[in-house]
């Protein structure tokens, strides 16, 4: 019988690229995005794939989509919990009450309900146990300018990530992070025409290969449960991150 592994934001990005990886290595993966049409065109035709439609805001639709896998996959043996959206660069007096709600909204209680549904599923199933990885950012350490929505998030993601650690030790659930800078993704093209600089320039930045964080978030999730990445961060070696702005 194969591992498991539901995978958010599946439909495109750094989502789609780490299904496409757990696939190849064997795995059952839960593809979870909005997007019927998207998840179905892109993994209708994979046997060990199992698209999943659902708006990762909604803790009910969330709870069926992992009841579902669980009913088709045997278990949940690891998530990515990967959804998540950008924000504006503006200053906090520029950002309206609609963004900082909708950025909140995904990218902490859309990640917190996906949390939940696969602790729920790990505590309870047998054998116990499993995996999280959230996705954070290098961002969750060292802001970019005119960020406040997205960094104040992965701040947040960080405390989940801690917290889940601590109170998955007595049901072996491990929680790990992932904090990724400059994947060059269809959402991250625009790097090399220029990202705004503390300084208040704009500069191009270096990227790497999208395969590096899904082959990093494989072997975060190939290891035993007695071990765990707690952290890992993975960037373009030549980005601006050490010494940010």
């Amino acid at each position: 019988m194969s591992r498991t592994i539901i995978i958010t934001g599946a439909s495109q990005g750094i989502g789609k690229a780490t299904a496409e990886v757990f696939l190849n290595a064997g795995w059952t993966v839960g593809c979870l995005a909005r997007s019927e049409d998207k998840l179905r065109a892109l993994w209708d035709t994979e046997d060990r794939a199992i698209p999943l439609s659902c708006d990762v805001t909604d803790s009910a639709a969330v709870d069926a989509a992992f009841q579902t896998f669980a009913d088709q996959a045997g278990r949940v043996d690891a998530i990515f919990n990967n959804a998540g959206r950008g924000s504006p660069a503006e200053s906090i007096d520029e950002i309206t009450d609609e963004t900082w709600a909708s950025v909140l909204s995904v990218n902490v209680t859309g990640m917190f309900n996906c949390a939940r549904a696969a602790f729920r599923h790990m505590r309870h199933q047998s054998p116990q146990g499993g995996r999280i990885v959230n996705n954070g950012s290098i961002s969750a350490y060292t802001p970019r300018w005119r960020s406040v929505p997205y960094t104040t998030t992965k701040h947040a993601i960080t405390g989940l990530t801690k917290s889940l650690s601590v109170d998955g030790r007595p049901f072996d659930i491990a929680c790990g992070q992932i904090d990724i800078g400059n994947a060059l993704t269809d959402m991250t093209e625009d790097m090399a025409t220029g990202k705004p600089q503390a300084d208040g320039t704009m500069v191009p930045e270096p990227t790497m290969d999208v395969m590096h964080v899904a082959e990093a978030v494989l072997n975060m999730c190939d290891l035993p449960l007695a071990s765990n990445v707690q952290f890992m961060t993975i960037m373009a070696t030549k980005m601006p991150y050490i010494g940010r702005g």
